[in-house]
């Protein structure tokens, strides 16, 4: 079975690895990135600069590695694609960890909207503090 046209969109963004010729042709310029609370530096984010600037540019430094993986991705008929998976990082402390994540994806109009994360926070947390 082919993907949607929505699961390939988003399918896109996590085998770039978020390369900014891609996020720049998927994320509408009104993305919302919201990441559980909870999570390292947990909140809601517009636009996709405050998302790399004001989350991944605080969150990176405390890594030596940190990837999403996705396992599944499932669409609807409703502009929404799920993908489900699990971060795999190395925090500079040393520690390696696997932390399930679900992404709950909206597309309009050809473009992602809005990011919605609920990940297993307590095993990141964890990480970080060795």
């Amino acid at each position: 079975m082919s993907d949607s046209p929505n699961v390939a969109l988003i399918r896109r963004v996590y085998e770039s690895g978020m390369a900014p010729e891609v996020t720049a042709e998927v994320f509408a310029d009104d993305l919302v990135w919201d990441i559980t609370p909870g999570f390292p530096y947990g909140g809601v984010y517009h636009t996709w600069a405050s998302a790399g600037q004001d989350f991944f540019g605080r969150l990176a430094p405390s890594f030596e590695a940190f990837g999403a993986v996705p396992e599944e991705y499932f669409g609807d008929d409703d502009g929404h694609v799920f993908v489900s998976g699990h971060y795999h990082g190395k925090s500079k402390t040393g520690e390696e960890f696997d932390a399930r994540f679900i992404h709950f994806w909206t597309i309009r109009d050809g473009k992602a909207v809005q990011l919605r994360q609920a990940a297993d926070s307590y095993i990141v947390q964890s990480a970080l503090q060795g």
